[in-house]
C-alpha cells in the first residue's frame, strides 16, 4: 500500500509539474492581456533556433484558435536574442564564397540558414513593431504564415548542413539583413519596401541560377531545399506588395513612385538586373515599380 501511495504521489507531482511548465511557457508567450505583440516578443526573445521555431509554431496555433485576442500590449526591447554562434562580421569582412565542392555548398547553405533565421525574426518583428498601424487581421495572418515558412526553411537548411557533417554556427555570417530592419524600424511602408520587395524579391532573381548550379553539381538534395524556399518566397513577396499597396492607398500615395523614393532613401545598394519578371509577376510585383531603379 505504501509503495502504491508513493507511486501515485510521484505520478501526480510529475503531472502537476508538466501542467505548471506548460502554464509558464504560455505565460512567456504574451502579456496578461494575451496580446499578439507580447507573443511575438516572446519569440524574438528566444536565442536558440530550436526554441524560436517551437514557439513560432505555438504562437501561430494560438493566434488561429483565437487565444490571442489583442494585437497590441507590449513593446519591443532591442534586438532579437541570438545564439552565441555564428560570429557576426561586417559584410565587407566576409570571406568570398564560391559554389565549388562540398565546402562551397556548405558555405552556401550556411548563409541561407542564417538568412532564414533572421527572416523568422523579421516576420515577428513586423507583427510586434507596427501593431499601432491598425492593420486588418489578414495582415497578421500573412506575416505569421511567413514566420512559419521561414522556420521550416531554417530546419531544411540546418538538416542539410548536418547531413554533410556541418552545423549552423560553424561559419561566420553578416548582419546586413537586420541592419535593413533597423533602418526601417520607424515606418511600416519603408519596411515593406526594403525587406520583402527588395531583399526577398532579389532572392526570386538569383535562386534559379543557384538551383541550376546545384543540379549541375549533382547536389539534388540541396537543389530540392532551394526549390521549396524559392516557391514560398513568391508568396512572401506577394504579401509585401499587397500590404504596401494597401498602405499607399490608405495614405493617398502612388505605389510605384513611393516605392522608388523609399528604395533610394533607405536602401544602400542598387537594384541590379536581370529580374525574374515571371516570378515577380506571380507575386503581383509590377515592372513599373522596380525597373526605373535598375
Amino acid at each position: 500500500a505504501f509503495a502504491f501511495a508513493f507511486a501515485f504521489a510521484f505520478a501526480f507531482a510529475f503531472a502537476f509539474a508538466l501542467v505548471k511548465s506548460r502554464e509558464c511557457r504560455l505565460t512567456q508567450l504574451s502579456d496578461p492581456y494575451r496580446s499578439l505583440s507580447g507573443a511575438a516578443c516572446a519569440v524574438l526573445n528566444q536565442s536558440e533556433p530550436a526554441d524560436k521555431i517551437a514557439l513560432t509554431s505555438e504562437v501561430a496555433a494560438l493566434w488561429r484558435q483565437g487565444e490571442l485576442n489583442r494585437i497590441g500590449g507590449q513593446e519591443l526591447a532591442g534586438r532579437p536574442s541570438r545564439p552565441d554562434l555564428p560570429q557576426l562580421l561586417l559584410p565587407r569582412d566576409m570571406p568570398r564564397r564560391r559554389l565549388k565542392g562540398e565546402k562551397g555548398r556548405i558555405a552556401l547553405m550556411h548563409a541561407i540558414a542564417h538568412i532564414e533565421l533572421n527572416a523568422i525574426d523579421l516576420a515577428w518583428d513586423i507583427v510586434a513593431r507596427f501593431h499601432g498601424e491598425n492593420m486588418p487581421s489578414a495582415f497578421y495572418d500573412d506575416w505569421i504564415t511567413v514566420a512559419e515558412d521561414e522556420a521550416r526553411h531554417f530546419e531544411l537548411t540546418d538538416e542539410y548542413l548536418r547531413d554533410l557533417g556541418a552545423a549552423y554556427g560553424n561559419l561566420p555570417a553578416h548582419d546586413g539583413l537586420w541592419e535593413a530592419a533597423e533602418s526601417t524600424s520607424d515606418d511600416l511602408l519603408a519596411r515593406l519596401a526594403i525587406v520583402p520587395m527588395v531583399l526577398e524579391a532579389r532572392g526570386l532573381d538569383t535562386m534559379p541560377t543557384t538551383i541550376k548550379k546545384l543540379h549541375d553539381a549533382g547536389d539534388y538534395a540541396g537543389a530540392e531545399v532551394l526549390e521549396e524556399i524559392a516557391h514560398d518566397e513568391i508568396a512572401h513577396v506577394a504579401a509585401g506588395v499587397r500590404w504596401f499597396d494597401f498602405l499607399c492607398d490608405r495614405r493617398g500615395l502612388d505605389p510605384a513612385t513611393t516605392f522608388q523614393k523609399l528604395v533610394r532613401a533607405r536602401f544602400k545598394g542598387q537594384l541590379k538586373p536581370p529580374f525574374a519578371s515571371d516570378t515577380r509577376a506571380q507575386a503581383g510585383f509590377k515592372p513599373e515599380y522596380y525597373e526605373p531603379l535598375a
